[in-house]
């Protein structure tokens, strides 16, 4: 039997994973962690999956679409923390980390979370094709010329920008997040 090959995520995180980890500043063990990241020393890949930073905003004026027709603006966000995650069909990282998205929005509600898929410049047929045929439930908008990308600094996918309940930015969560895990459930708390 030939030799499994691993994937091609898994090649990138473990060719990627020393230099990144590096580059990165000493941080304390409990901020690290925040950040899902590991103390000093520790090398697998899974640690570096994700990082979490201030996002200072602005959560300027803006009017996005969604798979419906319905425009959103910073008003529709006010009173509950909100989840801006920029995804693409293409982004192996962004498909596995959408089902983690779903069951979050899920187990919080509408009224006290907001999970909106943001697709980054893909046609609206295959952004809704997608979600159509993973069964995503969540609001899909379209960022079809990738000017939201553009205005909050988005050039990792999957990036999600948070923002809580009284409608102000706080992180930026770059890379893939389970957020239904203990760390993910702390950035969510910190919003309500």
């Amino acid at each position: 039997m030939p030799a499994q090959r691993p994937s091609r995520r898994h090649f990138l995180q473990t060719t990627l994973a020393a230099p990144v980890a590096a580059a990165l500043p000493q941080a304390a063990p409990a901020a690290s962690a925040a950040a899902g990241l590991r103390p000093a020393g520790a090398q697998d890949a899974a640690a570096l999956a994700y990082t979490v930073t201030r996002w200072p905003g602005p959560l300027s004026v803006f009017n996005a679409v969604d798979a419906t027709g319905k425009v959103w603006r910073p008003a529709d966000l006010k009173g509950r923390a909100v989840l801006l995650n920029f995804w693409a069909s293409w982004c192996e990282p962004c498909r596995a980390e959408m089902p983690s998205l779903q069951q979050a929005a899920e187990s919080h509600g509408p009224d006290r979370l907001l999970v909106l898929a943001i697709n980054f410049k893909e046609p609206p047929a295959r952004a809704l094709h997608f979600a159509e045929r993973t069964g995503l439930r969540l609001p899909v908008l379209l960022d079809g010329d990738g000017q939201l990308a553009r205005r909050w600094g988005v050039k990792v996918f999957p990036t999600t920008l948070t923002v809580n309940r009284r409608g102000q930015p706080v992180h930026r969560v770059q890379g893939e997040l389970d957020w239904t895990a203990k760390p993910a459930a702390e950035l969510i708390a910190s919003l309500l």
